[in-house]
């Protein structure tokens, strides 16, 4: 929590209103519809102001004959009816563009997020930002749609109606004017306060949300272990610092308008007062004094909507701060500017020249340090070792999810770092040691490795990995549904479907990252059968525990402490004794393996 605490204090320090600004290449591409809106914006505003000239006629001409009154009350008519066809305008036009922006906004900050590399999410939580495409877009809706045409439409009405009151009457005008510091002091004064809280809420939010993600996509850990108290304490003390920075927000915003509606309303019956002893006294007329007084109010009344509208545009100003810091985020890995295309088809040539990598969370400590390895195409390599050793970072630096501080990583002869990563990446079939399994359809889930394949071709996949029997034993069987995160599914059947989609992808490169570890004895042997026959004329990196699962391999690399200390065959390995043959000794003795 001292990270989040810090965030607040740096973004609460640096941000202003102006922050909205980044919105504007967001709006640029409807310059017409947003003229459109605007004139509607004007035209309303506009027949608002010629309200109270109607209404001064009237109370001025109430003795006159009923044919000229009856004038005058049409003409008010016909003034209402194009002010109720203007707001129904505004409306629509405003509403529709703070949609579309939104909707534009929340595609590209998922467009953008989607492609950041792992990196990037050791920094940041995943609920916190789903929390800055939600709730952050939803007040930015609100301010696109809503506030900023409320916040126009009462500059507008306030100028307009500062012109009219100083032409209906100078002096009671030059009163009201009296009251403008005093109303704008308190809102530029809590203003400030009120921006820093209303960040502070938002980022409370965001964490709350990350928390409650977290708990839930991990629940049955958390209910394994009976953590479920301290769960429900830890989501319950972030809600409730959350409902504590918002009732700040809340008083100080409660605050603002008591003391903007109180000095506003003091001055209008001053003003009132002022006013009927001129009737009195005859130096205006009854219709003048009440349109000053309409007049009044709509200004005091724009004033009061302003100081309620800087809230929310702070808010939004923050929203738009964090939604504007996720687009600009700095990725670690990036396509270069000039990518090379590498000669097709990518044979699988994979090395590692004197590669030395660390986490960017554990800056201190070398995952890889100083690796060099070759691995001809074609050719089946197995990487084991303790936990740890630095086997699964080979994989994660050949997807180039990050880039080594230190060597080059190749495919074909060629530095990853010249080419894109979609190009290389297609040329890769990857089993994670922790499958993912998406809430859709069995038969969806493969084909998510080759999207152009048939069904026939997914049901070929599905029989090599040795999952076709239990998915055509499942209620619609390839179109049953499979739950959120493969719920429906035991931990060897998402391995299966996981291997069933690495298969489809038919990839000159194959990565099986302890592709077997969660499937008994039978489904072991049927799936190492069906992996053997797919990894013929591929290029294979096997990371794998369990020793009896690589003793075929073309050549088996050992790894310690981020280091290659051994490479050969099984047989070779054994007889050299070391950390290869005291693991194999462990396993095969004790008859796990």
């Amino acid at each position: 929590m001292a990270r989040l605490d810090s965030t607040l204090e740096e973004r609460a320090a640096s941000k202003q209103v102006g922050a909205l600004r980044g919105l504007s290449p967001f709006l640029a591409p409807y310059r017409i519809l947003l003229a459109f809106s605007l004139l509607a914006l004007i035209l309303t505003a506009s027949i608002s102001l010629i309200l109270p000239l109607a209404v001064r006629r009237v109370v001025d001409n109430f003795n006159a004959a009923g044919q000229i009154l009856d004038q005058y009350f049409a003409a008010a008519l016909v003034i209402a009816a194009l002010l109720a066809l203007g707001t129904g305008l505004r409306y629509y036009l405003v509403t529709r563009l703070g949609e579309r922006v939104v909707a534009d906004i929340r595609r590209a900050v998922f467009d953008r997020v989607l492609g950041l590399s792992p990196a990037f999410f050791e920094r940041l939580l995943t609920g916190e930002v789903l929390s800055r495409i939600t709730t952050d877009t939803t007040l930015i809706l609100s301010v696109i749609g809503s506030s900023v045409s409320v916040a126009l439409r009462n500059v507008l009405t306030l100028v307009g109606g500062m012109v009219l009151l100083f032409l209906t009457s100078a002096k009671l005008s030059g009163m009201v004017l009296l009251l403008v510091p005093a109303v704008v002091v308190p809102i530029i004064v809590l203003g400030r306060r009120l921006r820093k809280l209303s960040r502070e809420n938002q980022d409370w939010i965001a964490s709350s949300s990350g928390s409650a993600s977290e708990a839930l996509s991990s629940v049955q850990t958390v209910q394994a272990f009976t953590h479920e108290d301290q769960t429900r304490a830890a989501f319950a003390d972030v809600t409730e610092k959350s409902f504590v920075s918002a009732r700040a927000r809340i008083g100080t915003r409660a605050v603002m308008t008591v003391i903007v509606i109180f000095l506003v309303f003091t001055g209008i019956v001053g003003v009132l007062w002022m006013g009927a002893r001129d009737v009195r006294a005859g130096v205006m007329s009854p219709g003048e004094l009440i349109q000053f007084v309409i007049y009044a109010i709509m200004v005091a009344g724009s004033v009061g909507a302003l100081s309620e509208v800087w809230g929310e545009l702070q808010r939004a100003a923050g929203a738009t701060e964090r939604l504007v810091e996720l687009l600009n985020a700095t990725d670690p890995v990036q396509d270069p500017a000039s990518p090379i295309s590498p000669a097709l088809p990518i044979r699988g040539d994979i090395q590692f020249d004197a590669v030395t990598f660390r986490y960017p969370q554990r800056p201190e400590t070398s995952a890889l340090d100083g690796i060099s390895l070759h691995v001809q195409p074609g050719e089946t390599v197995a990487l084991v070792g303790p936990s740890g050793a630095g086997k699964t970072t080979i994989l994660q630096l050949l997807m180039r999810f990050y880039d080594p501080q230190q060597g080059v990583v190749r495919l074909d002869g060629q530095d990853l770092r010249g080419m894109t990563r979609a190009t290389f990446r297609k040329a890769i079939s990857m089993v994670p040691q922790d499958p993912v399994i998406f809430a859709t359809s069995a038969r969806e889930n493969i084909r998510f490795g080759r999207p152009d394949a048939t069904d026939a071709e997914v049901e070929e996949a599905a029989r090599a990995a040795a999952a076709h029997e239990f998915i055509m034993a499942l209620p619609q069987g390839y179109d049953s549904y499979l739950g959120e995160r493969g719920v429906m599914l035991s931990g060897g059947q998402k391995q299966r479907v996981a291997i069933a989609r690495a298969i489809l992808r038919d990839a000159p490169v194959l990565l099986l990252d302890e592709a077997t570890s969660a499937l008994d004895a039978e489904s072991e042997r049927l799936v190492q059968s069906a992996v053997e026959r797919l990894a013929k004329g591929r290029t294979t990196l096997v990371v794998a525990h369990r020793l009896a699962t690589v003793k075929q391999a073309d050549r088996i690399v050992v790894f310690d402490h981020g280091r290659i200390v051994a490479q050969g065959k099984h047989d070779e390995l054994v007889a050299q004794g070391g950390l290869y043959a005291r693991l194999a000794r462990l396993q095969f003795t004790d008859g796990t393996a």
